[in-house]
Protein backbone atom coordinates (compact mmCIF):
# COMPACT_ATOMS: atom_id res chain seq x y z
CA UNK A 1 0.00 0.00 0.00
CA UNK A 2 1.18 3.61 -0.99
CA UNK A 3 2.12 6.10 1.98
CA UNK A 4 -0.69 8.32 0.65
CA UNK A 5 -2.96 5.10 0.47
CA UNK A 6 -2.20 4.58 4.44
CA UNK A 7 -2.80 8.54 4.53
CA UNK A 8 -6.17 8.84 3.47
CA UNK A 9 -6.93 5.52 5.44
CA UNK A 10 -5.93 6.59 8.68
CA UNK A 11 -7.37 9.94 8.35
CA UNK A 12 -10.43 8.44 7.20
CA UNK A 13 -10.48 6.25 10.17
CA UNK A 14 -9.87 8.99 12.47
CA UNK A 15 -12.79 11.07 10.64
CA UNK A 16 -15.08 8.34 11.69
CA UNK A 17 -14.25 7.79 14.97
CA UNK A 18 -14.32 11.64 15.53
CA UNK A 19 -17.61 11.91 13.78
CA UNK A 20 -19.01 9.17 16.26
CA UNK A 21 -17.50 10.99 19.34
CA UNK A 22 -18.88 14.39 18.19
CA UNK A 23 -22.45 12.29 17.68
CA UNK A 24 -22.20 11.12 21.48
CA UNK A 25 -21.33 14.22 22.64
CA UNK A 26 -24.44 15.63 21.75
CA UNK A 27 -26.74 13.70 22.39
CA UNK A 28 -25.29 13.26 25.82
CA UNK A 29 -24.28 17.25 26.23
CA UNK A 30 -26.76 19.03 23.71
CA UNK A 31 -25.54 20.62 20.24
CA UNK A 32 -23.98 23.55 21.55
CA UNK A 33 -22.28 22.26 24.66
CA UNK A 34 -18.10 22.83 24.60
CA UNK A 35 -17.07 18.91 24.09
CA UNK A 36 -19.63 18.90 21.49
CA UNK A 37 -17.92 22.13 19.53
CA UNK A 38 -14.23 21.13 20.46
CA UNK A 39 -14.80 17.49 18.53
CA UNK A 40 -17.05 19.23 15.57
CA UNK A 41 -13.91 21.85 15.51
CA UNK A 42 -11.48 19.19 15.06
CA UNK A 43 -13.96 17.45 12.65
CA UNK A 44 -13.50 20.20 10.41
CA UNK A 45 -9.87 20.22 10.43
CA UNK A 46 -9.48 16.56 9.61
CA UNK A 47 -12.18 17.03 6.59
CA UNK A 48 -10.31 20.01 5.46
CA UNK A 49 -6.41 18.08 5.50
CA UNK A 50 -8.39 14.84 3.62
CA UNK A 51 -9.79 17.45 0.79
CA UNK A 52 -6.74 18.91 0.62
CA UNK A 53 -4.77 15.74 -0.23
CA UNK A 54 -6.71 15.04 -2.79
CA UNK A 55 -7.06 18.34 -4.58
Amino acid sequence: MEQSQLISTSLDSQINDLRFQMIIAGQQHGLSSPETLRYSEELDKLILEFQLQYR
